[in-house]
């Protein structure tokens, strides 16, 4: 594996696993692996990565590890996730596979604590603390290494008042924001989601809010590192990142 960006020191928030390795994201897909899937996971785990992963809600309030808000490019079903319950989705296939859709008890339970893990909460504004509620259930009984964190900064508030034992990210993207009304925007997502990390869009480094924010003592990851130039940018200006590297689409080993 090769060199990974440095890693802080432990803050009385931010734990020094956070930025020990590198992330793959939505585990270690690639031909016959589909993100999110089991195979993925358990690939990314032999590799001696942590894992990235996405979690929807379902109609009944349960955390469905998927990335999309509807079923269509990943399942062989049609629909949005939130429109079924958890007895509908374990159903369903994953596309061109024999795994079927996970739920994030199920995927703790496979991961079982060998991999440090980043959860990010699919939670539409307004629309946050049933889903907080469920996911802080199951890792309230899971004895692993994992962080929350969501683009929603509401995600970050609920669990700071709810479950601040839990470490929490915000995810931040600069693209497509004005300036002045994106800068905003960050300082009060910062403010309002009491955030224990940023994980930070790649695109966007170097940032003068990253590179304030990191100087205040906040761990920086960064995403999605897909090829040699990003993962230059990676070490330069993050503590840690979250990748799809090409040369990395195979397990290798420890």
């Amino acid at each position: 594996m090769r060199s990974s960006p440095s890693s802080r020191s432990d803050t009385p928030s931010s734990p020094a696993w956070l930025t020990a390795s590198p992330y793959a994201h939505r585990g270690l897909h690639g031909p016959g692996r589909l993100e999110n899937s089991r195979a993925a996971f358990e690939a990314a785990i032999a590799a001696g990565f942590g894992i990235e992963l996405d979690v929807q809600m379902s109609r009944d309030g349960r955390a469905i590890v998927i990335h999309d808000a509807s079923l269509g490019r990943l399942t062989e079903a049609e629909g949005r996730v939130v429109d079924k319950d958890w007895s509908d989705l374990r159903r369903i296939r994953l596309e061109n596979s024999e795994e079927t859709v996970p739920d994030l008890e199920e995927v703790l339970t496979l991961i079982g604590g060998r991999c440090a893990l980043l959860i990010e909460v699919k939670a539409p504004r307004g629309k946050t603390s049933a889903l907080c509620r469920d996911i802080e259930d199951r890792l309230r009984r899971y004895s692993g290494q994992a962080a929350i964190m969501s683009f929603n900064p509401e995600v970050g508030r609920w669990f700071a008042i709810n479950a601040p034992h839990i470490v929490r990210g915000l995810v931040v993207t600069e693209k497509d924001k004005g300036r002045i009304r994106g800068r905003i925007e960050r300082h009060l997502s910062l403010w309002r989601s009491g955030t224990d990390f940023l994980a930070y869009d790649i695109r966007d480094l170097p940032s003068p809010f990253a590179a304030a924010t990191r100087a205040r003592g906040l761990p920086l990851v960064t995403w999605t590192i897909s090829n040699r130039r990003d993962e230059e940018a990676a070490s330069a200006y993050a503590d840690q990142m979250i990748h799809e590297l090409p040369q990395k689409a195979a397990p290798t080993g420890r």
